[in-house]
């Protein structure tokens, strides 16, 4: 993309850029705790030292952050999966220099540290979003999610831990802080509890098909002892006429020999009480049923093979718009249509995602997060399958869902997808030419 203006004045604009961006080692955006949250979390105060880049020319920051950790669930079980907000609610600094600050370029990353029955760190991560820092103003507040999965039951604290944060205006630079007297004191505390009860009832047949009539012996184990069960075919998820009801021995075992006469059914489960209940029965066992041909028949049979999930592209370049040096804004451009064929005739749906590299070039570079776009996609008539959009946003480097279909009991078809893009551009940029690399998966 062509800029115009000359290398002198850009490059003392850059170096002013550098040290408002750097700065933002300790400023952010403040977000709520996930919706649904409850927690018991506190603001904590901690000492913390941040390292702007040395290009920089800032010393250490030494100072004291206030932060808060929320989660998603308070009381989980083992085995349960907690989503964790990291919020710094007052950094430790304001903006050490007299030039204004612009949004959207900061992306802050951190750690959670875990204690008491669990140990260990959980990464987070915050989305490149904050608003303008006046000159010599205070920084906002920054927040940053991520999961871990419950391992141990008992209380399990969580304190903030180091964070670093990510500029990128006209220059790619990182500020790490990190807590001088660690671990930081403890900002939220979770009960996690044992998984209670787990249904380890189960259902085997000693046959896996049969002509309309025939018995089948169903098999149950681990239900409750001496208790009545009923045992009923299944035609995907309704239940047949094929019923009958036995009871357990004192070990919870039984064996029933169901007549099956229904064509439809295909499979066979067990339960206790009236209704099925999956954490009370077992279940589905396939079995399907044999309808014979009628005498003096015959039988025909066809085979329809399954293909493969691939895609193709229009192209392999786009040439975005020129943006002047000095205003700034957005280059735009379409991305190469590709085209998807899901002939596997199967279940599973698809995911097309894609991510980017950073924009390089002689005047330095953007940032991979730099570039947004609008997805869209059509299913050809007939496709089994709907095929759904991606949403409207950054791409970046770690990637985002440029469209999907889902499973289901027959899936497939050709799609066509398309997408609008735009590059954010600074309106200092250094005059040039950039490139990132977008590389498309389809899985």
């Amino acid at each position: 993309m062509a800029l115009t203006r000359s290398r002198a004045a850009a490059r003392r604009r850059r170096w002013t850029a550098v040290l408002g961006a750097t700065a933002l080692a300790v400023a952010g955006g403040a977000l709520a705790a996930p919706a649904g949250a409850t927690t018991t979390s506190q603001p904590v105060e901690f000492q913390t030292r941040c390292v702007p880049p040395p290009i920089a020319g800032i010393p250490p920051i030494t100072g004291t952050t206030t932060a808060e950790i929320t989660v998603d669930k308070s009381s989980p079980k083992v085995g349960e999966t907690v989503t964790v907000t990291y919020t710094v609610t007052k950094p430790a600094a304001s903006n050490p220099v007299d030039l204004a600050l612009p949004a959207d370029i900061m992306t802050p990353s951190g750690k959670v540290v875990l204690g008491g029955a669990q140990s260990g760190a959980v990464t987070v991560n915050g989305p490149k979003k904050n608003p303008p820092v006046p000159g010599k103003g205070s920084f906002p507040a920054f927040s940053m999610t991520g999961t871990f999965t419950v391992t141990q039951a008992g209380s399990i604290t969580l304190s903030p831990g180091d964070y670093n944060i990510h500029t990128s205006y006209l220059m790619e630079l990182d500020t790490p802080c990190t807590v001088l007297n660690p671990p930081a004191p403890v900002s939220e505390t979770v009960v996690a509890g044992p998984v209670t009860n787990p249904n380890t009832r189960a259902l085997s047949l000693d046959t896996a098909s049969g002509d309309p009539g025939v018995r089948v012996t169903v098999n149950g184990s681990r239900f409750t002892p001496l208790t009545e069960v009923t045992v009923v075919g299944r035609a995907g998820a309704a239940e047949t006429a094929d019923r009958m009801t036995v009871t357990t021995d004192s070990e919870g075992a039984f064996a029933a020999r169901l007549k099956v006469n229904d064509v439809a059914t295909t499979g066979i489960v067990a339960y206790e009480g009236a209704a099925w209940d999956p954490d009370k029965g077992a279940g589905p066992a396939a079995y399907k049923v044999v309808v014979p041909a009628p005498p003096n028949s015959q039988t025909i049979t066809a085979a329809v093979t399954a293909g493969e999930l691939s895609m193709t592209q229009a192209g392999d370049a786009v040439e975005l718009t020129s943006v002047d040096f000095g205003q700034g804004g957005a280059a735009t451009g379409d991305l190469r249509t590709v085209t998807v064929k899901d002939f596997r005739g199967g279940p599973a749906g698809w995911s097309l995602t894609g991510k980017v590299t950073d924009f390089t070039g002689t005047g330095g570079s953007l940032g991979a997060g730099n570039l947004s776009w609008t997805p869209a996609c059509t299913a050809k008539a007939g496709s089994p399958s709907a095929c759904a959009a991606g949403s409207p946003g950054p791409v970046g480097s770690g990637g985002a869902t440029l469209a999907s279909t889902p499973n289901g009991a027959l899936t497939g078809g050709e799609f066509t997808i398309d997408a609008g893009l735009s590059l954010d551009v600074p309106a200092f940029t250094a005059p040039g030419s950039y490139a990132g690399v977008l590389t498309l998966t389809l899985s």
